[in-house]
């Protein structure tokens, strides 16, 4: 089986942005750690078997490893709070900065990529409904519309944004149907009849709808990107509720491996839009209370803070352990059921 030379171009892409966003992940627990006076015994660039030691500094051997995915810091102690100098033996308040700064270097990352992408992407023009694609066979490709078109009217009717558009769509379900649009510098009208009932995975006329931009500022790209980024995170923490809720399907929450992220790399435009997420996604999934992630490690240092008394360090290296290789399993099957059954992009 050959690969293509832009799918290879593309895979050398998605890993190098992979091992990216987790070295800096591990450099946010290094710079932690060194900040606080933790020793660091080992600064891995890419994961073991190790390859060579690169250098020494600060009592900190920089190595680099065969697997190239990102990165591992090894603290001292960070397990035994009986070993001097290291990480378990810190105060409470130390160990959580260090768990944290992994996490919130990943989330810090998604914001300033979120705002280079408003930035880049320019500022929408919220009354500037755009055909970004056409479903093949759809009224919309058989009425001849094509990715670029900006959707003016619906039977004479102003299109002033996107639902007021799919709101003038549902009425007309089965109806024919004139479609104004401006293509470039010439405004012409079609006819066309949404479907009904309309394709789950197409709408109604069979196109997928965005906006317009125009070049924007930093001064409003900044707040664009917090704002955006803030309510992503939000949405990936309410995921497992929502989920249980039943207001998104288990096919939307499913998770995916190497392979199903590689799937959707290859289909996106904007790689920067995919690491972006994926670099929030990083953070917050590292956050959740599950043993042997940082948030599993920060659940467990907070109860000190309070009582005054830590959780004996037996006890959480054994929940530690358990829960890493539960985490294992889940991965192995996470990433087999992208091949078993692949991800359904829209």
């Amino acid at each position: 089986m050959s690969i293509s030379p832009e799918t290879l171009n593309q895979l050398l892409q998605f890993i190098l942005g992979l091992a990216v966003l987790i070295f800096l992940h591990e450099s946010g627990h290094f710079l932690a750690a060194r900040l606080f006076k933790v020793e660091v015994e080992e600064f891995g660039i890419g994961f073991p078997p190790r390859l060579v030691k690169l250098f020494e500094a600060g009592g900190t051997k920089f190595t680099l490893n065969w697997i190239p995915l990102g990165g591992f810091v090894r603290i001292k102690g960070e397990n035994d709070p009986e070993v001097p100098g290291g990480l378990a033996a810190s105060k409470p308040w130390v160990r959580l900065a260090v768990l944290f700064a992994g996490p919130l270097t990943n989330l810090l990352l998604g914001v300033v990529l979120a705002v280079v992408l408003f930035y880049n992407l320019g500022e929408p023009v919220l009354d500037k409904v755009v055909v970004q694609q056409v479903a093949p066979n759809s009224p919309a490709q058989q009425a001849g519309l094509l990715p670029g078109d900006v959707i003016l009217s619906v039977e004479g009717q102003p299109v002033t944004g996107i639902e007021d558009l799919q709101e003038a769509i549902r009425a007309r379900l089965g109806l024919p149907t004139r479609l104004g649009y401006q293509r470039g510098d010439q405004q012409a009208e079609i006819s066309l009849t949404p479907r009904n009932p309309p394709p789950p995975e197409e709408g109604a006329i069979g196109v997928a709808l965005g906006y317009e931009t125009r070049k924007t500022t930093w001064a409003r790209a900044i707040p664009q990107g917090l704002s955006a980024s803030l309510e992503y995170m939000r949405a990936v923490l309410l995921l497992p509720v929502n989920l249980v809720r039943g207001e998104v399907s288990t096919e939307e929450a499913r998770p995916v491996g190497y392979k199903g992220m590689f799937d959707i790399y290859q289909e996106i435009r904007n790689p920067l839009w995919f690491f972006t997420m994926i670099s929030m996604s990083l953070g917050v999934f590292n956050l959740f209370p599950i043993p042997a992630l940082d948030g599993g490690r920060i659940l467990l240092t907070l109860p000190e803070l309070i009582l005054r008394r830590r959780v004996p360090a037996q006890f959480e290296n054994m929940v530690h352990l358990v829960g890493f290789a539960l985490l294992l399993m889940l991965l192995i099957y996470i990433n087999l059921q992208d091949f078993i059954n692949p991800v359904q992009l829209p």
